[in-house]
């Protein structure tokens, strides 16, 4: 029996499963979590801690058909103005609760189109976060780039400002695909944003590009992936595009006829990612390249890998604040969301509160799975030594759940008293091994979030 036909099998091309960004995941938050919640976990940081920033703009120029992220369309730099006094007063509410001695370990604008911000708008923002919490000599500072809503001021304003990561979407270089997903971005203009990101001091590039995309074929996603790898970025997202349109409006102009089947998007991916490793880049992950000498390479050696809503990091600190609609945070205690509506979150914020509106505070056997799916993620593997030295369980408790995973993929996987490891043959089908440990009902399309 060939690999596909045995992956067919199992299942794979008909399963929805979650992309296990979080565990649980988003659609299993619930209102019980609030602002008090929220302002309680800040109060509860260590003093000294080194904690991580998102800050999400959910603005942007042009709204791309292919996203399924909390965005809106804006022409005018009115409600972007208005939206970031909300930032700043927001950043302010924070730091007058943040213990003494917190410092930034990482720092990332999203959206949106956090790039349609002014030179002077990006310099305020970044103001007024190190004032409430400075950065340390080994920050990571990454913005989400627009080539098509950027320029020399900018790229100045961000450089001043300590950028030193930067994330470029690419999606496709295909002037066809390009039009059927609504985004139009030539291989000059993206070429150009890199090499004045690159003069600027910014030394590490990241990029993204989906495959699964209207009519594209190994031989499209092959000169794309030829041009994006001759702007030799540091690290790249092969991402698979999720055809979601009953939860994102915008995806029902995508023609739905001309997606790749399910059997297609694996070629796809394999046929990227054999060129990612044939230009000798490290395979992270289900879905991550990086460079030999990138943060996630060497996390990954290390044993540091990790996952969160942005996909792979290297980042370990425990705590992660997320300023802004829709943003999620995640403390040692659970996850707090806030409100996804621009004018929701900022009615709170007006109001001196928090616009937490929902969330789920981690039992201890949520801490457990999340951290085994979380290793299924990231290293292929359950270590049971660490389970059973981390978490109340015992040796034989954890090998007869493991035993239950591994019986649902009989002869793939491999289990002895180290723990439970995925082949490398096996690993197509790593989502639905994690989702072997989730103990919530996944929803009916299996998506984890719109984020």
């Amino acid at each position: 029996m060939d690999t596909q036909t045995e992956l067919a099998r199992l299942g794979l091309f008909d399963a929805k499963v979650p992309r296990y960004t979080s565990y649980p995941t988003a659609p299993h938050f619930s209102r019980s979590v609030g602002p008090g919640d929220f302002t309680d976990w800040i109060a509860a940081i260590p003093a000294g801690s080194e904690v991580s920033l998102y800050v999400h703009v959910p603005f942007c120029r042009r709204l791309c058909w292919f996203c399924a992220c909390r965005t809106q369309g804006t022409q005018s730099d009115a409600p972007v103005i208005a939206y970031l006094e909300t930032l700043k007063t927001e950043i302010a509410m924070l730091g007058r609760l943040l213990p003494d001695g917190v410092r930034l370990s990482r720092l990332h604008w999203g959206g949106g189109t956090p790039t349609l911000l002014q030179p002077s708008m990006m310099t305020e923002l970044a103001g007024a976060i190190r004032e409430i919490a400075p950065f340390t000599e080994a920050t990571e500072f990454s913005v989400e780039i627009d080539p098509n809503e950027i320029d020399g001021p900018r790229l100045d304003a961000l450089a001043a400002a300590g950028m030193n990561r930067a994330s470029i979407g690419v999606q496709d270089f295909d002037e066809d695909i390009q039009k059927s997903i609504g985004r139009l971005q030539s291989y000059d203009i993206t070429r150009w944003a890199t090499e004045e990101i690159r003069a600027r001091g910014v030394a590490s590039l990241n990029a993204d590009i989906l495959y699964g995309l209207p009519h594209q074929t190994k031989a499209r996603i092959t000169e794309s992936v030829q041009k994006l790898l001759s702007l030799n970025p540091d690290r790249v997202a092969l991402y698979g595009y999720a055809h979601v349109p009953w939860m994102a409006k915008r995806q029902q102009m995508i023609p739905s006829d001309a997606l790749p089947t399910p059997q297609e998007r694996l070629a796809l991916f394999d046929t990227a990612r054999r060129l990612f490793l044939w230009d000798g880049y490290d395979e992270i992950g289900i879905d991550h390249f990086a460079t030999k000498d990138d943060g996630l390479s060497i996390a990954q050696k290390t044993g540091r890998l990790r996952r969160n809503f942005q996909g792979y990091t290297d980042d370990t600190s425990d705590v992660l604040i997320g300023l802004g609609a829709s943003s999620i945070s995640r403390f040692p205690q659970g996850y707090a969301q806030n409100a996804p509506a621009t004018g929701a979150h900022t009615g709170a914020i007006r109001e001196g509160r928090f616009s937490t509106t929902r969330g789920h505070v981690f039992s201890p056997e949520d801490r457990m799975r999340g951290r085994m799916i979380e290793m299924l993620m990231c290293d292929f593997r359950v270590d049971a030594e660490e389970i059973t030295r981390d978490f109340a369980i015992a040796p034989a408790a954890l090998h007869d759940l493991l035993s239950e995973v591994d019986q649902a993929f009989a002869g793939h996987l491999k289990l002895d008293e180290t723990g439970l490891f995925i082949p490398p043959e096996a690993r197509p089908l790593t989502r639905m091994i994690a989702r072997q440990l989730d103990a919530y009902e996944v929803n009916a399309e299996g998506h984890s979030s719109a984020i």
